[in-house]
């Protein structure tokens, strides 16, 4: 068997009892329960702000810091952005597709252990595992612990990004203090502990989040445009001076319906100002423009969107790009599967033996039956039995076809 070769940034080192060091003191951990680490995280309340291109160039300012670097603003910015719906359908529609396809465990022969192999497919850690491995393409990174429940199953939890630092190896129990634990020194690191993270990867979000933001922008103005232009606020001119004809212009004023309403003073004058454009095209186009950057981000073509230049020789292009970067995926799956998670869960004794992750090749059933269908037209033997197993047909033998050899005699036409 070729020797499996090791990703960067994870080590496997088998499991020793002893204590993970914290900055201040000894962190006790159950045998059989893990690392402990997300039972000492210090639990925030998370403010709901406006979130502008000002806070993501501070976010990005502190995770460059060179003492004690934090990133707890920007996977918060990451947590915000991903709300946008256009980005939740591109993101899910790359992963959910990827996380469909069923894995198998093969020995060191080629053969198929189908006993492990149909562990893992039923199993509810698999999928969780795969889309942790392939959350850290989109937040960075993904750093797992596992634990066994009184049940003796195994569960797959992930520590908060925000309190993490994947390019020194920090973990913060508070990630608005200095005091840090170097989670990969520790003793349960690749075993209870695991990290999916590729050196240098800053996120698809990352890229994501200037777009999202500009969105917000331009929906947020173009309502204030549907409003004003919906229902336009009201203006009543009185004698401010007088307190009684400002309460009877104010009691008039909030009986006349809902629309926003002001009160000036008989002397001064109020204006709209005249946009050169009042239908929100600017907005419909910084919109547009977004979304077709969010698309090639995430699925690389712009995918069913586009209905006035849209074409079906387009949208299958876009397809046979996604499928391109589903493929990559699943590429880095079995890569993290064979050179981490497979010694991880063979050191805690929930798989056995030498086993390779890998996805079957997936056949075109379409294109093969159209290629069957020719090769039946021109003549060629196809065995029965392959028809049934392939395209789940009953044959039951050759069909005999009347001749179609016609004769037609001298007087045929007279």
């Amino acid at each position: 068997m070729a020797k499996k070769k090791k990703h960067v940034q994870v080590g496997f080192i088998p499991q020793q009892k002893v204590n993970l060091a914290s900055a201040d003191g000894k962190v006790k951990k159950a045998k059989g329960k893990g690392t402990g680490y997300r039972a000492i995280i210090a639990p925030k309340s998370v403010a709901k702000t406006r979130q502008d291109i000002a806070t993501w160039g501070q976010g990005q300012k502190m995770t460059k810091l060179l003492e004690n670097p934090k990133w707890f603003k920007i996977q918060q910015l990451f947590d915000e952005v991903r709300m946008d719906a256009l980005l939740q359908s591109q993101y899910k529609n790359r992963l959910l597709k990827a996380l469909a396809e069923r894995p198998v465990l093969k020995k060191p022969s080629g053969e198929v252990d189908k006993d492990q192999t149909a562990l893992l497919q039923n199993a509810l850690f698999t999928k969780e595992i795969n889309r942790h491995i392939l959350d850290s393409n989109y937040l960075i990174v993904s750093l797992v612990e596992f634990s066994f429940d009184d049940l003796g199953e195994l569960q797959v939890d992930i520590i908060p990004r925000e309190n993490l630092d994947p390019v020194n190896g920090y973990f913060y129990p508070d990630y608005t203090e200095d005091k840090k634990i170097p989670y990969r020194e520790a003793s349960e690191f690749g075993t209870w502990l695991l990290e999916f993270h590729e050196k240098g990867n800053e996120g698809l979000f990352n890229s994501a989040v200037p777009h999202v933001l500009f969105k917000r922008f331009a929906e947020s103005c173009w309502s204030e445009l549907c409003e004003i232009n919906g229902i336009p606020p009201r203006v009543m001119k009185t004698n401010t001076q007088d307190p009684v004809m400002v309460n009877r212009a104010e009691r008039m004023m909030r009986d006349m319906g809902a629309a926003a309403w002001f009160i000036i003073d008989e002397s001064e004058s109020f204006e709209w100002a005249k946009a050169a454009v009042q239908d929100g095209e600017v907005y419909s186009k910084l919109i547009n423009l977004c979304n077709n950057e969010i698309s090639l981000l995430i699925t690389g073509a712009i995918i069913g969107q586009d209905t006035k230049n849209g074409s079906r020789s387009k949208d299958e292009s876009a397809q046979d790009m996604l499928q391109v970067l589903i493929d990559n995926d699943l590429d880095v799956i079995e890569k993290y599967w064979n050179s981490d998670v497979i010694p991880a869960l063979q050191a805690l004794g929930v798989l056995k033996g030498d086993l390779v992750y890998a996805y079957e090749q997936t056949e075109d059933i379409g294109q093969l039956f159209t290629f069957t269908k020719d090769l039946l037209t021109a003549g060629k033997n196809v065995d029965d039995k392959w028809l049934e197993e392939k395209f789940g047909v009953k044959v039951t033998g050759d069909k005999v076809l009347p001749n179609q050899n016609l004769t037609f005699g001298a007087d045929f036409f007279v």
